[in-house]
């Protein structure tokens, strides 16, 4: 099985990456424009039976421990709408999106059965590119998807692999909180330590 495995940085999957020189790595950059044009070109330049992204990302839910690791079953742009008589709506309920595929109801759903043999708990997402620590700005967020967590990558890596129907899976491990800014509270090294375990399991796994 020829597997590629996606990251926005190179910090975030380093210790695989190590563990595993042969692999087929794809550092994206950080937001979705770069993940959407990055990996559009490479799956057109290579062909591959299944793709893992592998990030860290803020959580909503302070259920979710510091380091804690996730697969994504929906997610989602956040910040693709309207703003309208202080509410925000979705460009779904604004009609402008076309509600079909990809979405499903306004979310991009991983589907597929392989997910389900991943033993991870599985948490709904928000892709954004604009991070806030203003609460109020965050409670919206929060309140309007009922997502567990955010990244800034994970809804373009969605759109892809489904518009090109290609087996996905997304890995996200916890480094902080959402509109936590100050670093010193984050726990990045555990949240890296554990999304590289996680995703090392899952890539054997698949080879099997």
């Amino acid at each position: 099985m020829e597997i590629l495995v996606v990251a926005a940085t190179e910090e975030e999957i380093k210790p695989f990456m190590l563990l595993h020189p042969t692999a087929h790595f794809l550092i994206t950059g950080v937001g979705t424009a770069a993940t959407t044009y990055s990996l559009t070109r490479r799956l057109y330049q290579a062909d591959y039976d299944f793709v893992i992204q592998a990030g860290v990302c803020g959580a909503f839910d302070k259920g979710l421990e510091l380091g804690s690791t996730v697969k994504i079953v929906r997610d989602t742009f956040g910040h693709s709408g309207v703003w309208e008589g202080k509410q925000f709506f979705l460009l779904e309920e604004r009609s402008l999106r076309n509600p079909g595929f990809p979405f499903t109801e306004g979310w991009l759903v991983n589907a597929h059965s392989i997910i389900q043999h991943i033993h991870l708990p599985g948490v709904d997402a928000i892709t954004v590119d604009l991070v806030s620590d203003d609460p109020l700005f965050n409670e919206l967020t929060c309140s309007k998807f009922s997502a567990q967590i955010e990244s800034m990558e994970g809804a373009a890596f969605h759109f892809v692999c489904l518009m090109e129907n290609i087996p996905f899976v997304q890995l996200r491990a916890v480094s902080n909180y959402v509109g936590q800014r100050n670093k010193e509270k984050w726990d990045l090294q555990k949240a890296i330590e554990n999304l590289n375990h996680y995703l090392g399991i899952v890539y054997k796994n698949l080879l099997k």
